[in-house]
């Protein structure tokens, strides 16, 4: 059994865990951002967790490309407050952040996952990380820095094995400040900095990550590339039957984790896979 350590909860990994997003953001790319409302995003919180979610992940600052950074003051202002209210609900709780002042503010809430788009590379993060004994971290790929730019020259030639080696240096050196193993999932980046075919090619060859010796987080919810596969680019809610497809394909290519918006359709999908597996729950 592979057991993901968090701050409250040891998350089982021998099936497949649905993580929902929760936007709270007025810029979501995917048009579901829930800005300045508590009450609504609580309400998200627990519809998700109706629906299946068995860890929510919440963000204050968009990450689509092209985005613009949000101020220290108003990414705390609007994570803060769910964060409080969620750690109640009973299950763990990411906080989608690269900022290590909002990371020490959210685990001091009793957060279980800091979830790095950055992969902890801003100055001050993976000692916040290193303080915090038992948190759960899941360290992303992104090719350019930022997402401001990272579309602008995406990867050249064959991502599989750059963002494997990346990875894999990347969570080495984070154990060697102290922080255990156990407590690392790794995500390919779908959609940061890499063109539409090397999305493709990650989840083609998505096993071939899994030699990093880590869970595998991944993210394909709404993303573009779907969007060019099926022709329609300009509507992200066009794409949930599309993302519904790629979660499960990345789970039958040994995916722990993926993280959705639309939790109801694919903890389906998800069930079936597990009926498939003769398994009856999630």
């Amino acid at each position: 059994m592979t057991l993901w350590q968090t701050t409250r909860y040891s998350i089982d990994l021998s099936r497949p865990r649905i993580m929902g997003i929760v936007n709270i953001t007025p810029d979501s790319f995917s048009g579901d951002g829930q800005a300045g409302d508590l009450r609504a995003q609580v309400a998200r919180c627990e519809r998700l967790i109706g629906e299946g979610a068995h860890i929510l992940d919440i963000g204050g600052e968009s990450t689509r490309p092209g985005s613009q950074p949000v101020p220290l003051d108003e990414e705390l202002a609007r994570v803060l407050p769910l964060v409080r209210e969620v750690v109640k609900l009973g299950v763990p709780v990411s906080v989608d952040t690269g900022k290590p002042e909002v990371m020490a503010a959210v685990l001091d809430l009793g957060a279980d996952i800091i979830n790095d788009v950055w992969a902890l590379r801003t100055p001050g993060a993976k000692e916040v990380v290193a303080r915090h004994a038992t948190c759960g971290v899941c360290l992303m790929h992104m090719h350019g820095g930022d997402p401001q730019t990272m579309q602008r020259t995406p990867m050249e030639d064959d991502a599989v094995p750059q963002v494997l080696l990346f990875l894999q240096q990347t969570a080495q050196a984070l154990q060697g400040q102290g922080v255990h193993k156990n407590r690392i999932v790794l995500d390919p980046g779908i959609g940061f900095g890499k063109t539409v075919a090397q999305n493709f090619a990650l989840l083609a060859r998505q096993r071939e990550l899994l030699a990093a010796g880590y869970p595998l987080l991944v993210g394909w919810s709404r993303k573009s590339a779907l969007g060019a596969a099926l022709g329609d680019s300009d509507n992200p809610e066009h794409r949930i039957t599309a993302s519904v497809a790629a979660a499960l394909l990345a789970i039958e290519r040994g995916a722990s984790i993926v993280r959705v918006h639309d939790v109801a359709a694919t903890a389906q999908a998800v069930k079936i896979w597990l009926a498939m597996n003769k398994e009856t729950t999630l």
